[in-house]
């Protein structure tokens, strides 16, 4: 059972990003669909993660999330979950919907659309899949395929109470501002440093996988 033994709001920052944030004319749906269609040439960031994973020789479990783009009058959002309490993996922490790949998925879309559905009731036909972003390997033995799909209101969302302790939305153009990135580092017992970013938002705290997925998405944004 993976639980955190540590806070990391607790932990100091030691940098913050500092990028330009993403211009408001790449902040629409049409911008955004012909990025995916054709995407520059642009690098993932190398993580603590992968490296350490690499070091173990785990193979990894193939899961799937979500990134759910609203389609806000106000301005574009990106819906995440707070995930229950007393869940195995990544208790309490912030996330995007998703979750393990089972043998009937016919793709990691259809992983990602399946859990969404599953954990947040948003009907499958309601999304607008753009993309897909390059696999992020977590440190709990996941490698995770994003999808980014865009979400056109109205939508009801519905929390599987089992899973989900809330539902939220964050400004697309907060999480595109590289001021509002942190890093933050970790020394574990075993000796192991692990630097991730943080990206508090109101009382919400994203961070780890999430927050790297949210990297990434900025630099194809951006470049």
């Amino acid at each position: 059972m993976v639980k955190l033994t540590f806070d990391p709001l607790m932990l100091p920052i030691d940098n913050v990003a500092g990028e330009l944030a993403l211009s408001p004319e790449r902040l629409n749906a049409a911008w955004l669909r012909q990025r995916f269609v054709q995407p520059p040439v642009w690098q993932p960031e190398k993580t603590d993660e992968r490296l350490r994973l690499q070091t173990q020789q785990v193979e990894p479990t193939a899961a799937s999330v979500l990134m759910p783009i609203v389609l806000r009058d106000e301005g574009l959002t990106l819906l995440f979950t707070q995930r229950t309490a007393h869940l195995t993996d990544h208790a309490g922490q912030v996330s995007f919907p998703g979750g393990r790949a089972e043998t009937y998925d016919t793709s990691p879309i259809e992983t990602a659309l399946r859990e969404a559905e599953e954990e947040i009731g948003l009907p499958r036909e309601q999304v607008e899949v753009i993309g897909t972003m390059p696999e992020y390997f977590t440190g709990t033995g996941y490698r995770v395929t994003p999808v980014v799909g865009l979400i056109t209101p109205p939508v009801e969302f519905k929390a599987d109470a089992d899973e989900v302790a809330e539902i939220f939305e964050v400004p697309l153009a907060f999480l595109m501002d590289g001021l509002n990135h942190q890093l933050r580092t970790l020394d574990l017992p075993d000796g192991y440093r692990r630097t991730f970013y943080t990206m508090p938002y109101d009382r919400f705290f994203i961070w780890g996988a999430t927050a790297a997925m949210l990297r990434n998405l900025f630099h194809l944004l951006r470049a």
